[in-house]
């Protein structure tokens, strides 16, 4: 019997290193002011959003990663009520935030209209309808024009963005400086929590870099990480507070605070899961340890 005929979408992960995603349809392919979007139907994950040629997310695990990326910091806080979103143009950031009873007001910024907007016509199943509800605001800015500007005070700023590479459209959101003004536009028991990338030991340096950088801003910062399958790979993330520390809540607290916010949906996350995220491995650590950079506005990450 001879396989399948496909089209195949490729991702490198390094120049000498891809994965390959065999396309059943394409639903969307174009080029935004920041960046060139592809929508995909993959036959192993389902629909595919992918932006400069990355996978960000898939049908069939996107609630791994934003499961991942938003409830330990929503859990670690005991009372959120108001939150801001970098990025986020899929909408299931907005979607798990508003699990939580607490949350009196999310604000989202991004910067690509057009990406959103394609989210909210071709992503149905991320966003859940969650851009209509009437705690959520979002603004098309750049999002640290937007913090130096406001006023406001949020209890957490999650950052869901593209990798803090020189030619993309956010390395300065991930810069020194950028930590500085986000620090300053949180409360006093504020956190912070982003995506940030690669966990691979031969691809740890943007990870390593951005816990260096958020370590001039933050005297906590921990990093956790977990395995996205459509990115196959071991992807890290980072969580940076002033007071709260995510090594220090219990199993059983955080599966009591899932209960008595009545969050009971969660495919993903709890207790147990929470505390094997947080365990870094051996050959992590000592990488990260041997990374020294710190990332700045005119001192840019430059990796592949």
């Amino acid at each position: 019997m001879s396989a399948p005929t496909w089209k195949w979408f490729i991702e490198y992960t390094h120049p000498t290193q891809a994965h390959m995603h065999g396309v059943e349809r394409f639903i969307y392919s174009g080029q935004t002011k920041y960046q060139t979007v592809e929508i995909i139907d993959t036959d192993f994950y389902g629909r595919c959003l992918i932006l400069d040629g990355k996978i960000q997310s898939s049908q069939y695990d996107e609630y791994i990663y934003h499961e991942t990326l938003i409830q330990p910091a929503m859990i670690l806080h005991p009372a959120p009520k108001n939150v801001m979103i970098v990025g986020g143009g899929e909408g299931a950031v907005l979607r798990e935030i508003l699990r939580h009873p607490s949350v009196e007001q999310i604000v989202m910024v991004d910067i690509d209209r057009e990406v959103v907007e394609l989210c909210k016509e071709y992503l149905p199943e991320w966003h859940q309808g969650a851009f209509s509800d009437p705690k959520v605001q979002v603004h098309y800015m750049d999002a640290r024009k937007y913090l130096k500007k406001t006023d406001e005070i949020f209890d957490i700023i999650f950052m869901d963005l593209t990798e803090p590479l020189d030619d993309g459209p956010s390395y300065l959101l991930f810069t020194k400086q950028f930590y500085k003004i986000a620090s300053e536009r949180l409360a006093a028991d504020g956190l912070i929590a982003l995506q940030a990338g690669s966990f691979n030991p031969r691809l740890i340096e943007c990870h390593a870099a951005i816990c260096n950088t958020l370590t001039t801003a933050f005297p906590i910062v921990r990093s956790y990480w977990n395995f996205i399958p459509s990115y196959d790979s071991t992807w890290g993330f980072a969580l940076a507070a002033k007071t709260l520390d995510p090594l220090q809540i219990a199993e059983e607290e955080i599966n009591r605070r899932l209960k008595e916010r009545k969050i009971t949906e969660l495919k993903f996350y709890d207790g147990e899961t929470h505390r094997a995220m947080f365990a870094i491995p051996k050959d992590i650590r000592k990488a990260k340890e041997q990374e020294k950079r710190i990332i700045e506005d005119d001192r840019p990450l430059i990796t592949y």
